[in-house]
């Protein structure tokens, strides 16, 4: 598809600046909450719009590495899973490594202000 103007992140970005800057300083109490939660919700989509790609394949290709195979991500995970089910990782450095990576990606989408 060829790239339009505005992106869908751009669009995103407006409508949670409007929500935050312009509809919530207005409402109170359920409505107020309400508009925060739209908000957030919205915010992790932008996110996820612009970073997840980049995130899945860095993950993609860990697990490609640490597993000596290629695949999906999907397929990759299962194969992980299945290897650890049945004790046959033998870097578990590299294991542990992984995991923190692949959370700490996972929080800069639905969460990017935990620290750990």
């Amino acid at each position: 598809m060829a790239e339009s103007r505005p992106s869908a992140a751009d669009l995103l970005a407006g409508v949670i600046d409007y929500l935050e800057r312009e509809l919530l300083p207005t409402l109170e109490g359920r409505h107020r909450f309400h508009v925060r939660v739209a908000a957030n919700a919205l915010a992790v989509v932008k996110r996820e719009i612009e970073l997840g790609p980049g995130l899945s394949e860095a993950e993609r290709n860990r697990l490609a590495a640490m597993l000596g195979q290629d695949g999906t991500l999907d397929a990759l995970n299962r194969e992980l899973a299945r290897r650890i089910r049945d004790g046959e990782i033998a870097d578990e450095g590299k294991l542990v490594e992984h995991l923190r990576r692949s959370v700490a990606d996972a929080l800069a989408i639905n969460n990017p202000k935990w620290r750990s």
